[in-house]
């Protein structure tokens, strides 16, 4: 594997590299839920990531604290990230998971620096921070204490289920920072989920987190993504995800077409030619300019599912960025007549 020298863009980082082959420890263990995965523990050199400025990203900073993911979806844009590593981009994204173990510490030490100045910091935008591994790892309660100590405005995008097992914290941070949380359900359909998302919790558990959080006080939109052109973009299908995301109390509802990068498109095409044969035709000549489908068919998507989303009386997500730190509490007061206000400084 080619460890040393890594940044997380080589194409755009000029940074040294985030963990040399000294820090490297590899791992199996033997149990059901992670037969078959190796977990390549890591000490990073840095856990906050500029994101490309030619991203169409509408955040600049993010923490991963894995690489790699054991959900599988077949779409998954970061499976290029693997090819950094020498790693497989297929099957090897799915079961090659390398752990920043560090992760909560280092993030923690880079806040408390004179140069950080309070961004927005996304979470889940490569890979899912609550995939299976965080069960073991543990690594998000750390994250998100250090991120609500510091009062750092955040978001959250998952697939996973554990998210709830944070709920205590996320409602902490959301005391005293803006706090985002985005859960991804592309469709309802159980047929479709089962062959691309084979290792997510289903659509119906996601959507009981959205309700759950909901229902605890935690605002959470849905990322309808991917909407897959062919196989989840019928009226019908769209009418049916957008009324089960509204039933489950969702604040908002956004669409995303499929889009396929280098590293994720030969995967999904290699996909398609086992499950669909007849469509892969049709694929070629949809994403023949690039890895985006036509602005027209976007458009139309968005414009269909915002509509079923007045329908049912939700609508698109709106940003937000608001930072406060706490005041501080005041100590035990001295046998003085009158009590001594603190002010921030």
């Amino acid at each position: 594997m080619r460890w040393d020298n890594l940044a997380e863009d080589p194409a755009t980082s000029g940074d040294s590299a985030l963990f040399g082959t000294s820090a490297v420890t590899t791992r199996t263990f033997d149990t059901p839920e992670f037969r078959g995965i190796t977990f390549h523990e890591v000490r990073a050199r840095s856990i906050l990531n500029r994101v490309p400025g030619a991203s169409r990203m509408p955040f600049e900073w993010t923490v991963n604290p894995y690489r790699g993911c054991t959900h599988a979806c077949v779409y998954c844009f970061a499976r290029r990230t693997h090819s950094y590593l020498d790693l497989d981009t297929g099957l090897g994204f799915d079961s090659q998971i390398v752990v920043k173990v560090n992760a909560p510490e280092l993030l923690r030490r880079q806040l408390a620096s004179r140069r950080w100045q309070g961004a927005h910091v996304a979470m889940g935008t490569n890979v899912d921070c609550y995939q299976r591994a965080e069960g073991r790892y543990r690594l998000m309660p750390g994250i998100l204490q250090a991120l609500r100590d510091h009062a750092n405005p955040f978001s959250v995008l998952t697939k996973g289920t554990l998210i709830l097992r944070d709920l205590d914290l996320l409602r902490q941070a959301a005391d005293v920072t803006d706090v985002g949380v985005s859960v991804s359900v592309g469709f309802t359909d159980p047929e479709l989920w089962r062959t691309v998302e084979p290792g997510t919790p289903s659509p119906e558990r996601r959507l009981g987190v959205v309700r759950a959080l909901t229902d605890a006080g935690i605002g959470c939109g849905v990322l309808m993504a991917p909407v897959i052109p062919f196989l989840g973009d019928r009226p019908e299908q769209l009418r049916a995800t957008v009324r089960a995301v509204a039933a489950a109390g969702a604040t908002s509802v956004t669409p995303l077409v499929l889009h396929l990068r280098p590293g994720a498109r030969e995967w999904f095409m290699t996909w398609l030619h086992a499950h669909h044969p007849h469509l892969v035709e049709r694929y070629e000549r949809m994403y023949a300019e690039g890895a985006y489908a036509p602005t027209w068919y976007q458009r139309r998507i968005t414009r269909q599912v915002h509509e079923l989303a007045a329908e049912y009386g939700i609508g698109p997500a709106s940003p937000r960025n608001r930072r406060a730190l706490p005041e501080p509490a005041a100590p035990a007061a001295p046998p003085a007549p009158e009590p001594t206000q603190l002010t921030l400084l």
